[in-house]
């Protein structure tokens, strides 16, 4: 079996702005917070953290501030993927060269690229850096989803070790675990379904509601490792509603709104994401009042 990166929550954290670039401070008190709740990774500029509306310099200065600011206490994740596969093999070493522990690669977007494709882009990553790469799959923003012959080809990389599967697929994990086992390890990448894919042997989530609850989400799956199935199954039933608020609009509207709300300085959303809509506001007031995260 590769070397496993976590096990547990790992935290798919915001990208705190302000109006001329990314406040680096609130940042700072974000990843404290995070370590102090016992979050079990930080998963730094990925979705959740609008990778895609963050300049070259900007989202190098993010991943540095993360690793510096860890210091090592819990793997930093840095999110390096591009539909450009030369971009996300630069981004990739700039983020081994500042110390990032693994990295987290997504499908390439828009160019909607055959298997074959991914197979190469997948492969130029990992053959040109030394530390491990979480693939991510997420066809719902990407338009392209991998298939299990290539997770079976792919996992044979000594560099691929595991897979953000956020294709809401649940058949779709089986028969990834059926078909690469041990060699490649699988996160959830939904919050709803964070239990179910522990039952088929998933190693834990990269987490949009680890933002708000970072403890209980860890949680979650810490009963679950622990043989307390119910347990765990009670709260991700208990957080469901709470999770279906925070993706009644595109990710990361929802969650940067609750961490508003929270009190943190989460700063505004980049354009083409705009602030929710009021009924979707008042519904995640509610999902976060119930949970004890608002009075």
């Amino acid at each position: 079996m590769k070397k496993l990166i976590f096990r547990g929550a790992g935290v798919a954290i915001i990208t705190p702005f302000t109006e001329d670039g990314v406040n680096f401070p609130e940042l700072a008190k974000i990843i404290e917070d995070q370590i102090a709740k016992g979050t079990d990774a930080v998963v730094i500029t990925g979705t959740s953290g609008e990778s895609a509306t963050m300049s070259d310099e900007e989202h190098k200065a993010a991943i540095k501030f993360a690793v510096e600011k860890v210091h090592g206490r819990v793997p930093v994740i840095a999110g390096t993927g591009s539909n450009e596969t030369a971009y996300a093999v630069q981004l990739s070493q700039y983020a081994e060269e500042v110390g990032a522990d693994a990295l987290l690669v997504v499908t390439p977007y828009y160019n909607k690229c055959t298997q074959r494709g991914l197979i190469q882009h997948f492969t130029a990553i990992a053959d040109r850096v030394h530390i491990p790469i979480i693939m991510y799959n997420v066809p719902s923003r990407t338009g392209v989803c991998i298939q299990i012959d290539t997770y079976a080809k792919l996992a044979k990389h000594p560099n691929i070790v595991a897979v953000k599967e956020a294709s809401g697929d649940l058949s779709a994990i089986l028969r990834i675990r059926r078909a690469c086992g041990d060699e490649l390890a699988v996160y959830s990448g939904n919050d709803d379904q964070i239990v179910p894919i522990l039952s088929l042997g998933g190693q834990g989530v990269i987490s949009v509601l680890s933002n708000i609850a970072p403890r209980e989400t860890h949680a979650m799956c810490q009963l679950y490792f622990d043989g307390k199935v119910k347990e765990a199954s009670d709260m991700q039933i208990a957080y469901s509603e709470l999770i279906d608020a925070l993706f009644c609009e595109v990710n990361p509207i929802p969650i940067k709104t609750a961490m508003r709300l929270m009190g943190y300085a989460a700063g505004p959303l980049r354009l083409p994401l705009c602030d929710m809509e009021e009924a979707h506001l008042e519904r995640l007031r509610q999902a976060m009042r119930e949970r004890g995260l608002l009075k």
